[in-house]
């Protein structure tokens, strides 16, 4: 729309990266710490010979600076005994606030004055000390995303090398006291946090126009923020790529049929940390035709999922002896924000054990579903190989197994239902498995065999 090549797709932290990586030539473990107005995002990486690898990500949508400027706001409203304040007035003040908030991060001494409306004058003075201690819990938030953070890298704080600070609310002392206290050392801060993003994204788009040499160059290996997968029998989801793995990336996964004589298969590809489909975020569907008719479970189906370093995501379907395929092309993080990013995997989080205990329940519904329908082919195909006798309990066993699938709820009981109209068809499937047998032998002699 704007005319403007876009060259490539780059998050804040890996940009940000980019600018402190080349400009301090370091390698190792780096957290990148970055508390904007309205959002806290904590990013761990590992920088190693010109690789740029995210190896987790977190953060806090509802957290930013302009909640310490609410903060102080309230307490300058505490401390000078101040009625509610018309809307101007609320602006006025809070904007007083902000410039105060900011003065204490270069002076141990800060006042806010204003005069509202009606002529009264606010006039309130506030320390460095007193500051620290009123927002003290809303730093305790970011660190405790941080520490997250560390736990999804499979890292302890004093591996991290160093912090780099990104965002203007990163300029207060005891934001940058508190982060170096826990990784136990100084947090990087020799560039300007408002600009370290943007120096980062010129580098990068520097390098793609062709103006650095080979030995400048670098690679960028970002995350995947929510697992990627398909929907399968029973609305449950199949994972192909969990999230926090690192990009470009190719997954496969083989899958089949359901039923006899299926001639095609429709794919639902879903993101999200939650076990059933209907609770993730549908990103698209397709359908794979033409499969070629045969047995349920005979069919061998592969799904390959591919997520390119723009982090487009391409999904094809290939029917193994047919080669038939099918494909879909799909950005996952399109109309997705961070906030919508940071409650999806909240919810996952709240809902692990609910969603098990359903996950659990689903599977032997399709199992149950899948003994039902293959025991009644069996029975029109080959009833005639059974008593009369055999035909009435194996028929009953059918119909116990369905009245329990319709009404359980209970995973175990419907588990053990199942092995045991398993059991109580063995005979049947011996008898089956018998009979293919004398028909292929049928009119041969033991040379032929």
């Amino acid at each position: 729309l704007a005319g403007i090549e876009v060259l490539r797709l780059l998050n804040e932290p890996t940009a940000a990266a980019i600018a402190y990586g080349l400009d301090n030539a370091s390698e190792g473990i780096y957290a990148v710490y970055d508390l904007g107005g309205g959002t806290f995002d904590i990013s761990i990486l590992k920088m190693s010979r010109g690789v740029f690898e995210v190896l987790s990500t977190g953060g806090d949508s509802a957290l930013g600076g302009d909640d310490f400027d609410h903060r102080l706001y309230c307490w300058v409203i505490e401390q000078a005994k101040l009625p509610p304040l018309s809307i101007q007035d609320h602006r006025r003040l809070l904007l007083s606030c902000k410039h105060a908030k900011e003065q204490l991060s270069h002076n141990p001494l800060a006042r806010v004055h204003e005069t509202l409306t009606d002529g009264t004058v606010v006039n309130v003075g506030i320390s460095q000390a007193q500051f620290f201690e009123i927002t003290q819990n809303l730093i305790n938030k970011t660190l405790v995303a941080v520490k997250k953070a560390l736990r999804d890298a499979g890292l302890k704080a004093d591996e991290v090398k160093g912090v780099v600070m990104v965002g203007g609310a990163t300029r207060m002392p005891h934001v940058q006291r508190a982060v170096g206290e826990l990784f136990g050392t100084k947090p990087l801060n020799n560039l300007n946090p408002d600009q370290v993003v943007a120096l980062g994204a010129a580098m990068q788009a520097d390098l793609l126009a062709g103006n650095q040499s080979k030995d400048d160059e670098w690679l960028l290996l970002d995350v995947i923020p929510l697992s990627l997968g398909i929907e399968t029998m029973g609305g449950l989801v199949e994972k192909i790529i969990p999230r926090n793995t690192p990009i470009p990336v190719a997954r496969a996964q083989d899958f089949t049929t359901f039923k006899d004589g299926q001639t095609a298969l429709a794919i639902q590809v879903v993101q999200g940390e939650r076990e059933l489909a209907q609770d993730c975020r549908s990103l698209g569907k397709f359908e794979l035709r033409g499969i070629p008719p045969m047995a349920a479970g005979a069919a061998r189906i592969r799904v390959t999922f591919q997520v390119d370093a723009d982090g487009l995501l391409s999904v094809s379907a290939t029917e193994q002896g047919s080669g038939v395929q099918a494909s879909i092309d799909i950005k996952p993080s399109y109309g997705l924000t961070d906030a919508e990013i940071a409650r999806m995997l909240q919810d996952g989080f709240a809902s692990a054990k609910v969603d098990l205990l359903a996950r659990s329940l689903r599977e032997e519904q399709v199992n149950a579903q899948r003994l039902l329908d293959a025991v009644q082919t069996a029975l029109n195909s080959d009833r005639g190989l059974l008593t009369p006798q055999e035909q009435a309990a194996v028929d009953h066993e059918m119909a116990t197994l369905q009245k329990i699938l319709t009404e359980e709820t209970d995973s175990d009981v419907l588990r053990k239902a199942v092995d045991h109209a398993a059991k109580a068809t063995d005979d049947f499937a011996q008898k089956r498995m018998n009979s293919s047998i004398q028909k292929a032998l049928a009119g041969k002699n033991v040379a032929e065999i």
